[in-house]
């Protein structure tokens, strides 16, 4: 075989590879689009049951169904035939469904019986959307649930739904699944605890939210992320019940007791949310650092020196630190 015709193939070959990977790419793609519709659970299912055929090596050839939550969804065409592969799932709650993809007719054996090392992947791929979805439903359903004022005695029902809600955000935000991947963390909320003195100290020197707004226009940038400030340990766990926040920032001024003992009640009761604090001068800050065992419920120290620039800093260390890992 010459040379030439040897290169021929390896275009052709390579071709054919990319063609495959743009076909999955395309169903990661629509896959999320159909997600971001905010449909129901029936609608979206249904929906990536259709377009998965397309993305597979024989999409002529190819059927889908998703199993969850006692009912089936099915592309056209769809029957059982022997060659097969299969992704099961589990939602937060620990409900169970499968995604199905079969071959209606023999084809040669590749990586995994007729299936490519890639369909594997992109069928994981897309299974880790669909729980994403799955599971935002669910907390959405909780949190409908919360009345913001005066709280009723906790039932042993509601305690466990505050648990599933809590475990539902703590694996959104530190299981960086492909639904991250695809679409970076951003920093949504912040909850700003500051004394009074502070927060005048922090309006007098320049507007917070305006010069992060600042900032992000500079960049580009969007998403500008939205600050709630409260000046007590009441307020802020109030805050923190009403709905989720990506940040918390506790400002020291000249009380050192009080911002510690915050922060011990809140990583008790919200671990996952990452907890900065904020002091106003050099030697505090060397202070604290000697003590590690008086900063263990934070996870990073700041100094403010009456620039507001710092808050974007710690917004983007988070982001950075968060769609790195």
């Amino acid at each position: 075989m010459s040379t030439s015709t040897t290169s021929q193939e390896d275009f052709y070959k390579l071709l054919a590879e990319n063609k495959e990977r743009l076909k999955e790419l395309s169903a990661i793609n629509r896959t999320t689009s159909i997600i971001k519709e905010g449909g129901t659970i029936e609608d979206t299912l249904r929906q990536i049951c259709l377009i998965i055929p397309d993305a597979w090596q024989y999409p002529q050839f190819t059927v889908a169904r998703i199993k969850y939550d006692k009912k089936e969804y099915t592309s056209a065409g769809f029957k059982e035939s022997p060659w097969f592969q299969s992704q099961e799932f589990n939602t937060i709650d620990g409900e169970k469904g499968v995604f199905e993809i079969f071959y209606t007719k023999e084809f040669p054996n590749e990586d995994e019986g007729p299936f490519l090392t890639e369909e594997r992947d992109l069928i994981q791929n897309i299974s880790n959307l669909t729980v994403g979805f799955l599971n935002s439903k669910k907390a959405k359903d909780y949190v409908r649930e919360v009345k913001v004022v005066k709280k009723p005695p906790e039932t042993e029902g509601s305690h466990l739904r505050k648990k599933l809600l809590q475990k539902f955000i703590n694996q959104h935000n530190f299981d960086r699944d492909i639904y991250h991947d695809l679409m970076p963390f951003k920093v949504k909320e912040i909850l700003l605890i500051a004394n009074l003195y502070d927060a005048y100290n922090l309006e007098k020197e320049d507007r917070v939210t305006d010069n992060i707004l600042g900032e992000y226009s500079k960049l580009s940038l969007t998403s500008v992320p939205r600050i709630s400030g409260v000046s007590t340990l009441e307020e802020a766990l109030e805050k923190l019940e009403e709905k989720h926040y990506n940040m918390v920032i506790i400002m020291m001024g000249a009380d050192r007791v009080t911002p510690i003992e915050m922060s011990k009640r809140i990583k008790g009761e919200y671990n996952y949310i990452p907890l900065y604090l904020l002091v106003n001068n050099s030697a505090v800050l060397n202070e604290m650092e000697k003590n590690p065992f008086a900063i263990e419920n934070i996870d990073k120290i700041f100094e403010w020196n009456g620039d507001p620039k710092i808050f974007f800093s710690m917004i983007k260390l988070l982001e950075d630190k968060v769609n790195l890992e």
